[in-house]
């Protein structure tokens, strides 16, 4: 007697119905997504106790006739494509032609569509077996109704879960379809009540506000952006306010919400060094990538992807979100948040402000208090060799063509302040500077560019064992910072240069802490190295709350600030701009 046989097909459809179908949930997103498939502009979902019992699917889309409304319940019957080759580079949702088929064969499927208004065909089947064919009235469209889920499968029926958490499961996956296509209408209703309404929306965010409300659509930047043949849109989660609500994370290729933890993680890595460790932001990201180079085909339920160039897309993701950060819509806000860029580092057109043109120098030693040819930012050093000179201190390259500076004042020895046509935007003096010089300290640990003052006389510095081995590891990124040690033998070290970036720096306490955070952990890569030796040093260098700033270093800092990557946070995670609406300001003095 044979060992291997041919499964019948009954069987076949149960175990294709176990991979595409695993729960209601996964039912409801196999028939949404045909509808959008078929053209629908608006989507009816009905649902009674969680899926187990009801789940309608009506649409407005181009329906089907007699003979399509029957092979679409066979198994491989579709629509979608033809021909092997035409797998690759599938726009649409659904190709495989298994979901229809595989939900028949595990519940009593009701199957009315139309062509046009008017007759259109009822196809009944129950357990993947076509009980009825009849003509039936409907206006153009499809509906399909599934009852009793699993009635024939009481092992899977039986590991269901609670209705209300299939319920859950089952709005979780509308609301994410209903990202992917703001402009389709969507209404939802759940046990006789009305539990979701989306009207066609113009955009993602007019959508999310929608789902959740204004409040946490205004919490995101727009990401929009291209490198190379990837396009990366949708929307990121402000610094400032990642941590404060429940995490969403969406990612969609070629329009196909999918899982893919590379993808999150690049998203991720873009928000590194605004964000505490282990805070995570939220964020509904939307890549477009040529067909040709995405393989849609490796996942039943179609919710992975395989990219022919997976490190190119992912560094691409993090560059084009990187970006949308660094926009001054980053910012933080103190109440009702705009949805347009604005308000950031750039001043109102009315006020009185000064434009500096691109300077023509490079940066000299520590390069941050001066504006070029001005020399309100030249700073003496108490212990630099020629002291009775001054060194010209002169901002990094210019990254953008003009920087316009507002009138600044400061506060409090603290914040810097000025008007803006949107609102008050604050900026905090050691946060900014931190933020600045941790830029430019990581572009020196990575190309050695940083220049030093010599001193006068040079410094004995001590260290405890563990500080001691931690210079062993790393004198080659101090002397890349600007530092030139000599050890000394035993835990002793000479110092005969440090560099420089204003008057107030200690550059032997910063050496000191420098060298104790870096004996504290092991990164995993020289890049996390740098990035914690250059975030240390950068607190340590920057300007502290409470330092008097002349009018010339308020404005070198912003233009500073403007130049740098991510300007609207520090490298611990806080804000380093805080914007404060007019709308805010007239209603906390009752004016509207």
């Amino acid at each position: 007697m044979p060992r291997i046989a041919v499964l019948p097909s009954a069987v076949a459809d149960q175990i294709a119905a176990g991979e595409v179908v695993e729960r209601p949930a996964s039912a409801v997103k196999e028939l949404v997504e045909n509808a959008l498939d078929a053209g629908a502009t608006s989507v009816e979902v009905e649902v009674e106790e969680g899926g187990r019992v009801l789940l309608r699917v009506s649409d407005d889309g181009s329906g089907m006739d007699r003979e399509d409304a029957q092979l679409a319940l066979a198994r491989h019957a579709t629509s979608k494509i033809r021909a092997a080759q035409d797998l690759v580079g599938v726009p649409s949702y659904g190709f495989r032609g298994e979901a229809l088929p595989a939900i028949c064969s595990v519940s009593r499927l009701t199957l009315l569509t139309a062509v046009d208004d008017g007759e259109g065909t009822d196809v009944r089947a129950a357990g993947g077996h076509v009980e009825s064919v009849a003509p039936a009235a409907r206006r153009r469209g499809t509906s399909v109704e599934v009852r009793d889920l699993f009635y024939n499968v009481p092992a899977r029926r039986k590991f269901l879960r609670s209705s209300r958490s299939e319920w859950r499961a089952i709005a979780d996956t509308l609301v994410t379809l209903s990202l992917t296509r703001p402009e389709v209408r969507l209404r939802v209703r759940s046990d006789g009540r009305e539990a979701l309404v989306l009207a066609p929306a113009a955009s993602l965010r007019a959508r999310v506000a929608a789902v959740w409300g204004h409040d946490y659509a205004g919490r995101f930047v727009e990401v929009d952006g291209v490198h190379g043949a990837i396009h990366v849109t949708g929307l990121a989660e402000r610094p400032g306010d990642v941590g404060v609500a429940s995490r969403r994370v969406i990612v969609m290729v070629n329009g196909r919400a999918v899982r893919d933890i590379g993808i999150a993680r690049a998203v991720e890595s873009a928000y590194r060094s605004t964000l505490p460790s282990g805070v995570r932001p939220s964020f509904i990201v939307s890549i477009t990538v040529p067909a040709d180079v995405v393989d849609v085909n490796v996942h039943p339920a179609k919710a992975e992807v395989r990219f022919h160039d997976r490190w190119g897309t992912e560094r691409a993701v993090e560059h084009i979100v990187q970006r949308a950060l660094g926009t001054p819509d980053a910012a933080a806000w103190v109440g009702a948040r705009t949805w347009s860029p604005g308000a950031g580092l750039s001043p109102s057109p009315g006020g009185a402000m000064d434009t500096l043109p691109p300077p023509a120098v490079a940066p000299a030693a520590g390069g941050l208090f001066a504006e070029a040819g001005d020399g309100e930012g030249r700073v003496p050093s108490a212990n630099a060799e020629g002291s009775h000179g001054e060194v010209a201190m002169a901002p990094a390259p210019v990254t953008r063509a003009e920087i316009v500076v507002p009138l600044l004042m400061q506060l409090r020895r603290t914040y810097m302040m000025y008007e803006h046509d949107d609102g008050v935007v604050l900026i905090d003096q050691h946060s900014a500077h931190e933020r600045v010089l941790y830029e430019r300290f990581l572009g020196a640990l990575a190309r050695g560019e940083a220049s030093s003052q010599r001193l006068l006389f040079p410094v004995t510095v001590h260290l405890a064992p563990d500080d001691a081995e931690a210079f062993e590891g790393s004198a080659d990124l101090l002397a890349r910072l600007g530092y030139e040690i000599e050890a000394f033998g035993g835990h002793t070290l000479i110092v005969h240069a440090v560099p420089a970036p204003h008057a107030r720096f200690d550059a032997i306490q910063c050496l000191r802490d420098s060298l104790a955070a870096l004996s504290g952990g092991r990164e995993a890569s020289a890049h996390a190295r740098h990035e914690r030796l250059a975030a240390t040093v950068a607190c340590k260098a920057a300007v502290k709350a409470g330092d008097v700033l002349a009018p010339g270093e308020m404005r070198a800092l912003f233009v500073a600030l403007a130049r740098s990557t991510l300007p609207a946070h520090d490298v611990h995670g806080r804000a380093t701009i805080v914007r404060v609406g007019w709308d805010e300001l007239e209603r906390r003095f009752g004016r509207r």
